[in-house]
C-alpha cells in the first residue's frame, strides 16, 4: 500500500503546476539548454523524491539544480553536489554504486530516500516563501508514507528550516554536525555539498563523511 501511495504522490508532484514562475523557468531552461548539454533532453518538470521505500534515513536538500536534477530527472544527479552525495552514500553502504549520472543509470539507494524543500529548479537557486509553502505538503506526505524513517539529514540551512517546520522543532540554531533528538527522529545537520561550500573548503570531505558515518552507526546499532 505504501508503494501505491508513494507512486500516486510522485505522479502528483511531477504534474504539479502550482508555481507559475517555477513552471515557466524549468521549461525555459529545458528548451534553451547550455552548450555542454546542448544535445541532451532535459527533464524540465518538478522532481519527485527518490530512493528506498523502506528507508530509515531521509535526506532533505534545497531544490533541483537547473542543469543537474532539472536536466537528469533525479534528485542530486548530474552535478557536483550529486557527485559528492553519491560517493558518500556508497562509501557508507547507502547506495549500490558511487556515481549518480542519470535517472536510468541503475543507481539505487539502500535504506535511504532523497527529497527536497522545493521540487522545481528556482531562478538563482532562491525559491520564494510562497513556493516553499506550495511544496511543503509533498514532504509532509512523504514522511507519512515512509513510516520507517528514523534519521533525517538536513543538507543546508534551508533544509533544516524545512525539517523544523515538518517536525515542529523549536531549536533554530543550525550548525554542521549538530544532532537533534526529537520524538522518534534523530536530525543530523550538514552543510550542503554545493560548490560554494566544497571548493572553498567550508565543507571538507572528512566532515561530510562523518555525517553519514554517524547515521550508519546509529542505524547499525538498531538492527
Amino acid at each position: 500500500m505504501n508503494k501505491t501511495n508513494l507512486d500516486l504522490l510522485n505522479k502528483q508532484i511531477v504534474n504539479c503546476k502550482k508555481c507559475t514562475r517555477l513552471f515557466k523557468y524549468t521549461r525555459q531552461i529545458a528548451k534553451h539548454r547550455v552548450r555542454r548539454f546542448q544535445n541532451e533532453e532535459y527533464w524540465g518538470r518538478p522532481l519527485p523524491g527518490f530512493g528506498d521505500i523502506h528507508a530509515r534515513m531521509l535526506l532533505v536538500g534545497l531544490a533541483p539544480a537547473a542543469h543537474g536534477g532539472n536536466r537528469t530527472g533525479r534528485m542530486f544527479t548530474g552535478d557536483s553536489s550529486g557527485d559528492w552525495l553519491a560517493r558518500v552514500l556508497f562509501e557508507n553502504g547507502f547506495a549500490n554504486k558511487p556515481t549518480s549520472e542519470h535517472r536510468n543509470d541503475g543507481y539505487q539507494l539502500i535504506d535511504a530516500y532523497i527529497t527536497a524543500s522545493v521540487r522545481c529548479a528556482p531562478p538563482k537557486n532562491k525559491p520564494t516563501k510562497e513556493e516553499f509553502d506550495n511544496c511543503f505538503p509533498y514532504i509532509q506526505n512523504e514522511l507519512e508514507i515512509l513510516k520507517q524513517v528514523n534519521i533525517i539529514v538536513c543538507l543546508g540551512r534551508i533544509a533544516f528550516d524545512t525539517c523544523r517546520k515538518l517536525l515542529d522543532i523549536d531549536d533554530r540554531e543550525f550548525a554542521h554536525g549538530k544532532i537533534i533528538h526529537h520524538k522518534k527522529f534523530i536530525v543530523l545537520c550538514s552543510y550542503h555539498p554545493s560548490k560554494q561550500n566544497t571548493q572553498t573548503g567550508r565543507l571538507k570531505w572528512k566532515d561530510w563523511n562523518k555525517i553519514f558515518q554517524t547515521a550508519r552507526n546509529i542505524l547499525d546499532s538498531k538492527t
